[in-house]
């Protein structure tokens, strides 16, 4: 009988096995594959805890390997300064089941959060960006400031959001890092040509209306009752979603917006062929169990060649 022999890492470990060329590499991959049937993930399953919390089952399967997130959101814990989130992210050989690797969530979580952003940089913005703020001050924003530094190492960031306090606190401890390359601001810097939402708001934080040369990333309201963007930023602009058929259960922001979703397009497409420039750009990532998929991957890959 097969012995079960898997490696487990630590939450060092995994962002060590999740660099973010590679990464987004996968993730680009894992698309087409999502597009075209050979990943299947459905929709997360989430289960409420009997005082409070919620855990969340995302599981997906390909050719190769299988996987499993399970992660506890937990918001009770910031009282006694644990981390909100809470969880692991199994790894299976597609062929025989036998698990392969056991990853931590929250880290696999952020990093592929920040790579799907990347990503769409990458699809929608070609021209590279010069200036990105980040609407947002949280662990999110630390992963994607990190991601920016490295993919693009010419920009710059800013820290934004309604407690200047707390963005400004933030923006000081990642200049030790990454240098005055990272400040923070009261208000969105007008010179911004991406900005990027990593808010759980419930009401729009985003109030301008859409310009063509800003393109704009909401990460925040996963929930139907919650949203960054004013409806009428979105109604002006080209839509775009990581997962179209997550989007329409979760996306708060297209929810509220009423959008037309015939309209509301894969960015896998744009990934082939690119985005018509006749509107502003927006893109709407709500996360899918693919996408852990190809961190899975991008963490195999990485072990193997250590």
């Amino acid at each position: 009988m097969t012995q079960a022999s898997y490696t487990v890492l630590s939450s060092e470990e995994t962002a060590r096995a999740l660099p973010y060329p590679e990464l987004v590499a996968q993730l680009g991959k894992a698309m087409a594959q999502y597009a075209a049937g050979t990943i299947v993930a459905p929709t997360r399953q989430v289960l409420n805890y009997p005082q409070t919390g919620q855990m969340l089952s995302m599981p997906a399967v390909s050719h190769d390997i299988g996987v499993h997130k399970l992660a506890n959101v937990m918001p009770d814990n910031q009282q006694q300064e644990q981390d909100i989130i809470q969880g692991l992210v199994s790894v299976y050989n597609a062929q025989n089941g036998l698990p392969l690797l056991i990853m931590d969530a929250p880290v696999l979580s952020e990093r592929r959060t920040a790579a799907v952003s990347m990503l769409g940089i990458q699809a929608l913005w070609s021209q590279g960006p010069e200036h990105i703020t980040l609407l947002g001050y949280g662990r999110q924003a630390l992963a994607h400031c990190d991601a920016i530094m490295t993919l693009y190492p010419k920009a710059r960031v800013t820290l934004t959001g309604r407690n200047h306090e707390r963005a400004q606190s933030v923006a000081e401890s990642l200049q030790a890092q990454f240098g005055d390359r990272v400040q923070a601001a009261a208000a969105v810097p007008d010179r911004t040509d991406v900005l990027i939402a990593l808010t759980s708001s419930l009401t729009p934080v985003y109030h301008e209306p859409a310009r063509q040369d800003r393109l704009l990333i909401g990460l925040g309201a996963f929930k139907p009752d919650m949203a960054e963007f004013e409806a009428h930023t979105l109604l002006a602009s080209r839509l775009y979603a990581d997962d179209v058929a997550g989007a329409r259960q979760e996306a708060g922001d297209l929810i509220q917006a009423q959008v037309d979703w015939s309209q509301v397009q894969s960015i896998h497409q744009v990934l082939r062929t690119p985005a018509p420039k006749d509107k502003p750009l927006f893109f709407k990532s709500v996360g899918s169990a693919a996408w852990d998929l190809a961190a899975a991957r991008c963490a195999l890959h990485h072990i193997s060649q250590a």
